[in-house]
């Protein structure tokens, strides 16, 4: 397969070496986690000469002698230089009976500098803190952006290569498929894999089939206001007796297996976040094809996935913005920066167009206004507001 420089997440590794903390790699299967920390190991042992890199991947076979703590602890002190500075990467560090134990041990001993990945099943965000006695810090890794997309392929005109990015997505493993079936047949096995493997092992589930309807409709209704009331609703009219609280339990099951982001909305006007109504976007937009399928295409609103997960990815907090009894697809804040954002697929028509406009021109405030749709073009203004071509902007062109 194919290896590109992933710069912001290498740039992000690099500059935590040297901190205390234990640096936590996270993010949902197949995002490409262990080539990252590979790559950290490379550019340790090519820079820093006084270094001595102890790198274990549990998913090889040669450290099967180490699936028990105590057997890691004695691998990595009997491989420890004291006249070096000392790293410690962990793959898949949950295949190792009582790790955590072992973790902890290591990182109190001040000889460390640790970085470990692991399933997402058994390295939730919010059990780090539980596990690890120490600090942690975590880097979320996303599939692949669709600038990401184009250094992978043979850079070709934005706009085909717009159209290729949106049908196959950023999970890099099922581009060296020759065929679009065989891609979507291994983004459909990654996908069932995370859940059979990871969801149903960790949380001991026993109604498998009612996660997978679950999963079905979340996917289904991307970019919608969706409730587990509503869920629960659907399920048992078709005659799938379950409880509101199983079906909410579920949902954040996926989302803390990064399938899905919640995203929470915000009322621009009170400036305060609401308690109800809440949308889920995948964690990358071709799964609905892989599992779905790809008939009857709201482009729109696969659109609308793409750039939520492309503002979480550099960096902002996203949540849905509410003003009056208007919508604006997405509020995106980092720190004292903030955007409002319309997404569309075409505003070629004078009524599109202003269906879109109009909720951003009702804001009272002057941070930047946008929308991004499908146009084609250079970036214009149009009352304060700017439109965007969407495949230049998720390339960093506008």
């Amino acid at each position: 397969m194919k290896l590109i420089n992933r710069t912001s997440y290498m740039d992000t590794l690099t500059s935590l070496i040297g901190v205390p903390d234990i640096k936590v790699i996270t993010g949902i299967r197949r995002s490409g986690k262990s080539k990252l920390l590979e790559a950290l190991r490379d550019y340790v042992e090519a820079n820093l000469s006084n270094s001595n890199v102890i790198h274990i991947n549990y998913n090889l076979d040669e450290f099967e002698g180490l699936l028990e703590y105590h057997a890691l602890l004695a691998y990595v002190k009997e491989h420890r230089v004291s006249d070096k500075q000392n790293f410690l990467l962990i793959d898949e560090v949950q295949m190792c009976d009582g790790f955590e134990r072992a973790i902890n041990s290591l990182h109190a001993s001040e000889q460390y500098d640790i970085f470990i990945t692991g399933s997402n099943a058994f390295l939730l965000s919010s059990d780090l803190s539980t596990l690890f006695t120490g600090r942690t810090f975590e880097i979320e890794v996303f599939p692949f952006s669709f600038e990401e997309y184009r250094s992978y392929g043979d850079e070709g005109e934005v706009d085909r290569d717009f159209d290729e990015y949106a049908r196959t997505g950023g999970m890099s493993g099922s581009y060296p498929y020759p065929l679009q079936e065989q891609r979507y047949q291994y983004l459909s096995n990654v996908f069932k894999t995370l859940i059979v493997r990871d969801i149903v092992q960790r949380h001991n589930v026993r109604n498998e089939s009612a996660l997978l309807r679950i999963t079905d409709y979340m996917m289904d209704n991307v970019s919608n206001i969706t409730s587990a009331r509503n869920i629960t609703d659907v399920l048992n009219a078709d005659g799938l007796k379950i409880t509101n609280k199983t079906v909410g339990a579920y949902m954040g099951y996926l989302c803390d297996a990064f399938a899905f982001y919640k995203v929470r909305r915000y009322d621009i006007r009170g400036k305060k976040y609401l308690k109800s109504g809440e949308k889920y976007y995948l964690a990358d937009h071709a799964f609905k094809y892989a599992l779905l399928g790809t008939r009857d295409m709201d482009w729109g609103r696969v659109y609308e996935n793409m750039v939520a997960i492309e503002l979480l990815r550099r960096g902002y907090e996203v949540y849905v913005g509410v003003l009056y009894k208007k919508e604006i697809d997405f509020v995106a804040i980092k720190r004292s920066e903030k955007l409002y954002i319309q997404v569309s697929d075409d505003i070629s028509s004078d009524k599109t167009f202003e269906r879109e406009i109009s909720p951003l021109l009702s804001i009272g405030d002057a941070y930047p206004k946008m929308i991004l749709a499908r146009t084609h073009h250079e970036a214009t203004d149009r009352d304060g507001v700017q439109i965007v071509d969407l495949a230049r902007w998720l390339c960093g062109e506008a």
